[in-house]
């Protein structure tokens, strides 16, 4: 069955491998081998316009092939040749969770950029959905080195709140779904234990589809991650009172988590963090669904199967919860959770039917930013779409002339008409999707502007 999240070791990267000559050729194309062994890729056109982009791609699984790459993918690289950019981007000395070694990396690969071509005109970091927290990474640690960043479906909640988010949706399905289990959630001896783990909660979510309480449990479920009915390009859109069509794509995407973020990748960045980093102690389930914009689509599937949704969250709220590991948490505070503090412009770009890392995301750094008084440097905009990271190449290079715009001019320009208006000269042949939005407020936010929520 086809979903965005089974197919989350491609979409959380973003974009596959380029390459090395896809799309218009450049001027002077350099690959090499940076001291911690990542691969590095530069390509510099003979008219080059003194702007040089340094992307950060996605998440890649361990063990997975962890090429260079400069460019989310060949059309919008090609585009941006063809405009006189010049476009550089390391691989990660390592796949995985790989925070560590990524900003690292990418500054290195800057460093050797400006030996061989000279101090840039300008220098912007953009990545995309793993590769969005990269970038956000360098823009607040090392703000000195850019002049502005775009981020994009990006992570930007940071580790900490990913991992906790990740948790709360298969919490609910082992409670609801297979109380008794034993089924592991955290603390994964190896990949062997966590793969074991997804396919015995794999195994019980299919077997609930079946049932109209099964499906309604498994919603429940959906919106404690907030994930969106329509959130695959290939499904067809359910209307706004279409529960089942609702649920239906909820289903695939949930089972797409299981598969891969909830249980492979969290056991890899396990072991980097020396145990388990998330927890649910002392959360609300009741609250958590009352706040998330799937309530009524939750309510209303629990009454058309004549289940009990109040018996179903004393169930979640009184179960036996599962504690972090105070070392792994530190380990991913100091690694992976954000600052709000920015020294620099920075966009931040997202589809609305993301189910991979849902667009509330945004809201979580907008408080960061608040926080840290970040605000005026900080600007979010939305694209109207299913998917994770399904841009138009248009839509991503319109975003990026308008970061561009920001700094030519001092005043951002981000209403969805200036967007559409730069998406449809960067690529007249698709129609821009940018909308007015508001995603709903973070489920369980964390990140270093405010100091209680260090308090698991």
């Amino acid at each position: 069955m086809r979903s965005t999240l089974a197919l989350a070791t491609v979409a959380l990267c973003a974009a596959t491998a380029l390459p090395a000559r896809a799309a218009a050729p450049a001027d002077a194309h350099v690959e090499g081998r940076l001291p911690s062994g990542a691969a590095y890729v530069m390509d510099v056109p003979a008219g080059w316009n003194g702007t040089v982009l340094l992307y950060s791609h996605g998440y890649r699984p361990a063990g997975s092939p962890n090429p260079a790459q400069n460019a989310p993918d060949a059309d919008t690289r090609g585009k941006l040749l063809a405009a006189g950019y010049a476009l550089i981007g390391s691989s990660y000395a390592t796949t995985g969770w790989a925070l560590t070694e990524a900003v690292p990396d990418q500054l290195a690969t800057l460093d050797l950029f400006t030996e061989r071509y000279g101090t840039a005109r300008r220098t912007l970091a953009w990545g995309t959905s793993y590769g969005g927290l990269v970038t956000t990474a360098l823009a607040e640690r090392h703000g000195d080195r850019f002049d502005g960043s775009l981020a994009m479906c990006g992570l930007m909640q940071g580790g900490v709140a990913n991992w906790n988010s990740t948790l709360d949706p298969v919490f609910a399905l082992r409670t609801l779904l297979a109380p008794g289990s034993g089924i592991r959630l955290t603390g994964f001896t190896g990949q062997d234990d966590a793969r074991a783990a997804a396919q015995a909660l794999t195994s019980a979510a299919d077997a609930a589809q079946r049932t109209p309480e099964g499906r309604a449990r498994i919603a429940l479920a959906a919106a404690l991650h907030n994930v969106p009915g329509y959130n695959d390009p290939a499904q067809t859109e359910p209307g706004p009172r279409d529960w089942a069509g609702q649920q239906a794509g909820q289903y695939t995407a949930v089972r797409g988590l299981l598969q891969q973020p909830a249980f492979a990748w969290r056991q890899e960045a396990e072991s980097r963090a020396g145990g388990n980093p998330s927890w649910n102690t002392g959360v609300d389930y009741t609250a958590m669904l009352r706040a998330s914009p799937l309530y009524k689509e939750v309510t209303e599937l629990y009454k058309e199967a004549g289940a009990s949704l109040r018996a179903d969250l004393a169930s979640l709220n009184r179960a036996p919860r599962i504690s972090a590991d105070p070392g792994a948490v530190r380990w991913m505070r100091d690694t992976s959770a954000l600052t709000g503090r920015l020294t620099d412009p920075q966009l931040m770009i997202h589809t609305t039917g993301d189910a991979l890392i849902p667009v509330q995301a945004e809201s979580a750094y907008l408080r960061a930013a608040t926080a840290a008084g970040s605000r005026p440097l900080l600007r979010q905009a939305y694209v109207d779409g299913p998917g994770h990271c399904t841009f138009t190449p248009g839509e991503t290079v319109g975003a990026l002339h308008t970061l561009e715009h920001r700094l030519d001019t001092g005043r951002w320009d981000t209403s969805p008409a200036a967007l559409n208006a730069r998406a449809r000269t960067a690529d007249p042949a698709s129609e821009p999707r940018y909308l007015p939005h508001h995603p709903a407020p973070y489920p369980r936010p964390y990140d270093l502007a405010h100091p209680g929520d260090a308090r698991p």
